[in-house]
């Protein structure tokens, strides 16, 4: 299926035709099998016009179609006229890079091709304090380092982006959310949870704000105009007469059995420690305390209502795909409860009808099952008409001493202009493989490109400046004690103003404290295996007394010597070190050096089977190095116990890429991006770490399998 733009006579004197064809939806990146998903379709006569073209002999033409182009800006309507007067209709464009399903404008609005260089400074645009405030809300938030990005990023290209409400079901992720980011909404409980909040809460703001009612129903009003009549007649000891409503929810917060909506209530002549949550149905005399709280909880946007909200970030775990899962779903993923939260990530989208929407999640979702749940993402993304793009960035492109290959997918309103992914920044040390299947999504330089990227950072650019700190670490705040050694270390030391202002290039600013310097204390038996593990480079439990190295780089016991122990009487070197990945591996117990990267930082620190030593302490890394590999800025504060700090840490969205997200994002708002080209050039001045460029480039040339 195609639209013919040319006829010609070929040099063998046949007659051909120049086709540009058009996909059906099975014949994109959505997979056939998608079609049979039952939460959402799509329309068997929508197709996308693509850029493919290509030469046919004239007898191949078999029939000839109408197929009409369907403005997104048209009322429903119209819309529904035109599509029911043709064979086929097509609103967007598809195109292989990058997975892209966007609006017609550039071909009906004449734009031509652009080069992908943004010439804007990150010192250029509009002051920020004169824009509009655009609201964003954070789906499994975790401690808020996306929307953290997001929100630095996009300062830098003149937009005020607010991170207005978050959701995470990890309480202490969400204590360190609130403590860094104190005027945001945040919301500890289930995703699915809170849609059914939103679905009560946006009925509850139309019937008592919207549509001005004076009830809570028949029987609510009745038993307030009872206790109006009553107001000065006293209350018998043993009941308890509402303040005020301080709280809302959807769920059993009292751990009755049943999910419902609950408010939580204020006592009058008792204080905050003595609230406790109530059903709606057991508020039937607190007529005006209920109407006072859902108006200023209108007025003050407690809760996003559809259309309120202009960008929706988040990650949803996807836990059914790894590969510690041995009994996942292949035929159907969606099957597994493990996976279901991407589901309602999406069903969120489609209450809210956010303009902006930014998902990640690990590549494995582009992996397993040939992709099936990337695949579904975007396919619902495409049936709820949004444009949607997708791409696989490499965290240590952006400027961290770490690998960590993600992938993400925007969605942007017909009304909107689609973002596009920005090309790194940065040479990386190349670790991992790309899925075939999705090899025109990685975000990187063509090869033959002149890339000028600034060198890789490794783990001497990133944490030689913290203080010596021992295995045994009680206090979480200290001073630095010395001055930054590199430019990275300069930034990352920087507040959260001077990051905001980009004011950091010549100001020197007054530092703050260090937070979360602490390491994981291991026990002793592990304590004493660290401090026998050599301080040189690569040095691990194979250079421990006992050990040998066979056969195939085998590891295995010396039985010339007895197995050494350590003061508890334990093997000095344990049996899970020995057999781990069937003895080939050298990770148990390795020391980190100053030259290399990590691959991902990850939610634990035990040395068990990982490489995480400090190069030169007898400890692991400690939280805040581990942050500082993940981009988190100095001010930005953990709380929960070590081990949950850690988990933080490593379920986190590199702040750098982040940012480099949120700039992108911040173009868009701008209507900066026209042309159809996928990806951008960063502006020179976007890191300002001055590094030396990289002679050479490893970026464009990760392995595919």
């Amino acid at each position: 299926m195609g639209r013919i733009t040319e006829f010609f006579e070929g040099t063998d004197h046949g007659l051909y035709f120049t086709c540009r064809s058009f996909f059906r939806v099975a014949d994109t990146v959505i997979s056939p099998k998608l079609l049979q998903v039952h939460d959402h379709q799509h329309n068997d006569r929508r197709v996308f016009l693509s850029e493919e073209k290509n030469d046919n002999l004239i007898e191949s033409i078999i029939c000839k179609l109408y197929i009409v182009y369907v403005d997104p800006d048209d009322i429903p309507q119209a819309k529904d006229r035109l599509i029911s007067n043709s064979d086929f209709y097509y609103d967007m464009c598809y195109s292989v890079a990058c997975s892209t399903f966007a609006n017609m404008r550039a071909e009906n609005d004449g734009a031509a091709d652009i080069d992908t260089t943004s010439d804007i400074s990150c010192e250029e645009g509009k002051p920020v304090a004169d824009l509009v405030t655009y609201s964003l809300l954070d789906l499994y938030s975790g401690c808020g380092a996306m929307s953290t990005g997001l929100c630095l990023g996009a300062e830098l290209a003149g937009i005020k982006l607010e991170a207005k409400w978050a959701v995470d079901m990890n309480s202490h992720a969400c204590e360190s959310l609130k403590h860094n980011h104190p005027s945001t909404q945040v919301r500890n409980e289930k995703a699915e949870d809170f849609l059914s909040l939103l679905q009560q809460w946006n009925a509850l703001c139309k019937k008592y704000v919207i549509h001005g009612s004076n009830s809570l129903g028949s029987d609510l009003a009745q038993a307030s105009n009872n206790d109006e009549n009553d107001e000065n007649e006293p209350l018998p000891k043993d009941v308890f007469e509402v303040a005020r409503l301080v709280d809302i929810c959807y769920g059993d917060p009292n751990k009755t059995g049943k999910n419902g909506l609950w408010f939580k209530v204020r006592w009058k002549k008792y204080d905050a420690s003595q609230d406790t949550w109530e059903p709606i149905d057991g508020l039937s005399g607190s007529y005006e305390c209920f109407k006072e709280f859902v108006q200023s909880g209108y007025r003050d946007s407690i809760l996003p209502l559809p259309g309120s909200v202009d960008v929706i970030c988040g990650g949803p775990p996807c836990q059914g795909v790894s590969g510690f899962n041995r009994f996942r779903e292949h035929d159907d993923p969606l099957k597994d409860d493990k996976n279901k939260q991407l589901v309602v990530f999406m069903d969120i989208v489609k209450y809210l009808q956010p303009k902006y929407v930014l998902m990640e999640n690990v590549v494995d979702i582009l992996k397993f099952a040939d992709g099936f749940l990337g695949r579904y993402a975007l396919s619902r993304l495409v049936a709820m008409n949004y444009q949607a793009r997708l791409g696989m960035m490499v965290a240590g492109c952006y400027g961290l001493p770490q690998f960590r290959m993600r992938a993400f997918i925007w969605g942007a309103l017909p009304s909107m202009v689609l973002p596009k992914f920005p090309l790194p920044t940065h040479d990386v040390i190349k670790r991992g493989l790309v899925p075939n299947a999705f090899s025109r999504c990685l975000v990187a330089y063509e090869e033959t490109t002149n890339k000028h990227l600034k060198k890789a950072l490794v783990l001497e650019d990133a944490i030689s400046d913290l203080p010596k700190v021992q295995n045994h670490q009680p206090n979480d705040v200290m001073e630095y004690g010395s001055d930054p050694k590199t430019e990275f270390q300069r930034y990352i030391r920087l507040s959260s103003k001077d990051m905001k202002d980009h004011s950091f290039v010549d100001a020197r600013t007054k530092e703050g404290k260090l937070f979360d310097h602490q390491p994981l204390q291991l026990n002793n038996d592990d304590h004493e295996r660290v401090r026998q593990i050599p301080v040189q480079k690569g040095a691990n439990f194979r250079h421990l007394k006992g050990v040998r190295v066979g056969a195939k780089n085998t590891v295995e016991l010396d039985p010339d010597i007895p197995r050494a122990l350590v003061s508890s009487g334990k093997p000095l070197v344990p049996d899970y070190a020995i057999s781990f990945i069937k003895g080939k591996s050298s990770k148990p117990f390795r020391r980190l050096w100053w030259d290399e990267t990590v691959p991902t930082v990850v939610t634990r620190a035990e040395p068990h089977n990982q490489a995480i030593l400090h190069p030169t302490q007898h400890r692991v890394l400690t939280v805040r190095e581990n942050a500082r590999l993940q981009g988190f800025p100095d001010y930005y504060r953990l709380f929960g116990p070590i081990k949950e700090k850690y988990i933080q840490v490593g379920n986190a969205v590199s702040v750098p890429v982040a940012r480099a997200l949120g700039y992108s994002l911040g173009q868009a708002l701008r209507g900066e991006f026209v042309g159809d080209q996928p990806l951008f050039k960063l502006p020179e001045d976007f890191t300002c770490i001055g590094q030396a460029r990289a002679t050479g480039s490893s970026v464009g040339v990760v392995e595919t399998e």
